[in-house]
């Protein structure tokens, strides 16, 4: 599968509005072990790019995590409960109610 993400209009706005108003100026998205399902999206601020990143505009990716969710579409969603994002990832064959945690 290509190594790319897609990001949603909605996604891009926020990812532009919060790294203006952060000191660190890149968003940076990881997947890590752990979780109810097995893996979990991590979402964080980092001020550098180093050798293992992949740079999607203001989104830093490490290419390990990038392996996971390569094809996968990026979302910022608002709801009554709060407003998070939301990665729709093809590869998940479970995911947590959380929406955070998935296995492959």
């Amino acid at each position: 599968m290509e190594k790319k993400l897609e990001f949603t209009d909605r996604a891009k706005i926020q990812i532009e509005k919060i790294t203006k108003s952060e000191v660190k100026k890149y968003f940076r998205i990881s997947v890590q072990g752990g979780g109810c399902s097995g893996f979990k999206y991590n979402f964080s601020f980092d001020d550098k790019i180093t050798n293992e990143d992949l740079l999607f505009n203001k989104t830093i990716i490490d290419k390990q995590s990038l392996e996971i969710i390569a094809g996968s579409t990026v979302d910022f969603k608002k709801e009554m409960i709060g407003e998070s994002f939301v990665i729709n990832n093809p590869k998940a064959s479970a995911s947590c109610g959380c929406g955070l945690s998935f296995s492959v």
